[in-house]
């Protein structure tokens, strides 16, 4: 009986596909996620082929840009446990600031500096963020609320309401640095501009942060169990500052991209978008609790909505039915997504 139930046991009793699906589900939960992409990509080119035209495939590549910078900051912030809804705010805030510093104060200052100092500012407004979060002991969602309304009330208050239309010469010849340029069989000129290199830079600093270092560590422990991260001896006060302030530093160049690429500033812009990004990541396989996440799932997670808004166009949706039709798909995707999670949860008798 005992060698029976022992043979019963050594035995591949799911060994099968589904069971090897579910069990890379479980593993890396961005498969969701690929495979999704993939379904919609093949089916929206069997029904329209001009979908995979160079010039469809380099505006996904364009629109992924500022989007895709704030999801890798709210990954970090949702690693750690954490919730961040002020980086739009952090954005509007820098860029519009940094261009009337440019355009009034230092009209010839390079390129690099504004991008650098963008970055800079916003690092600054996270750290604000950090500090409060770590000091006041509420939760970073109540906090971000609050400073996402006093952050935008600064700069309409103080700082300016006006269009800026006319760009500073240097932000305006970044804007149309060209990456990669050729002509379209229409007699188009195609174009990837040279800002588009942010993302993979910064997915790639992201990933060397949350994957090879101490404060990547440090990340996913408190956002596993803060408590226990600070009996094992990580400094929670320096992994608040450093997350909150990496968001806003990619906030704060996501914000002057904006600007360039636009070729204007305009401080009302980007309201509304702190959700689209936040289901991003969740749909790329970040917990909404913390300790999870990964940057490639995450990049996968903003294709995935900027392809979706991408189809909604080609198909000829009106922009009023376009936030509909997105926001019931992100609510099914994310209910298969947490339902399937929950199916591969091992059972206690497996652990």
């Amino acid at each position: 009986m005992s060698s029976t139930m022992g043979m019963r046991d050594a035995s591949p009793k799911r060994a099968g596909p589904g069971h090897r699906l579910s069990d890379l589900v479980r593993r890396r939960p961005e498969t969701i996620t690929f495979i999704l992409l993939v379904a919609i990509c093949i089916g929206v080119a069997l029904a329209n082929p001009a979908f995979l035209q160079p010039s469809t495939l380099i505006d996904i590549g364009r629109a992924s840009v500022v989007i895709g910078l704030f999801a890798l900051g709210t990954l970090v912030v949702l690693a750690a446990g954490g919730i961040d809804v002020s980086f739009t705010a952090i954005a509007a805030f820098t860029m519009y600031s940094m261009t009337l510093v440019a355009q009034k104060y230092l009209p010839g200052l390079p390129i690099a500096a504004v991008l650098v100092m963008a970055t800079l500012g916003g690092a600054l407004l996270g750290l604000i963020n950090g500090l409060l979060v770590h000091h006041l002991r509420v939760p970073s969602l109540i906090v971000t609320i609050g400073t996402q309304y006093l952050f935008r009330g600064f700069l309409l208050a103080f700082i300016g309401t006006v269009w800026i239309m006319s760009l500073p010469p240097q932000m305006g010849a970044f804007g149309r640095l060209a990456l990669l340029r050729f002509e379209a069989a229409s007699g188009a000129t195609i174009t990837l501009p040279a800002y588009f290199l942010a993302l993979p830079i910064a997915a790639l600093v992201t990933w060397w942060i949350l994957n090879r270092t101490l404060m990547g560590r440090a990340i996913f422990a408190m956002g596993g169990n803060a408590d226990i991260a600070a009996r094992l001896g990580y400094s929670l006060r320096t992994v608040h500052l450093f997350v909150f302030g990496y968001a806003g530093a990619l906030a704060g160049l996501a914000g002057i991209i904006h600007v360039c690429a636009n070729r204007q500033a305009n401080p009302f812009d980007l309201v509304g978008t702190e959700i689209t990004v936040i289901a991003a990541v969740v749909l790329g396989g970040a917990r909404i609790t913390g300790g999870t996440g990964t940057v490639l799932g995450t990049v996968l997670g903003v294709l995935l909505i900027v392809v979706l808004n991408n189809v909604l166009v080609l198909v000829g949706i009106p922009s009023t039915w376009q936030r509909l039709v997105i926001g019931i798909f992100i609510l099914l995707a994310a209910a298969f997504f947490v339902t399937r999670q929950k199916r591969n949860l091992p059972s206690p008798s497996e652990t």
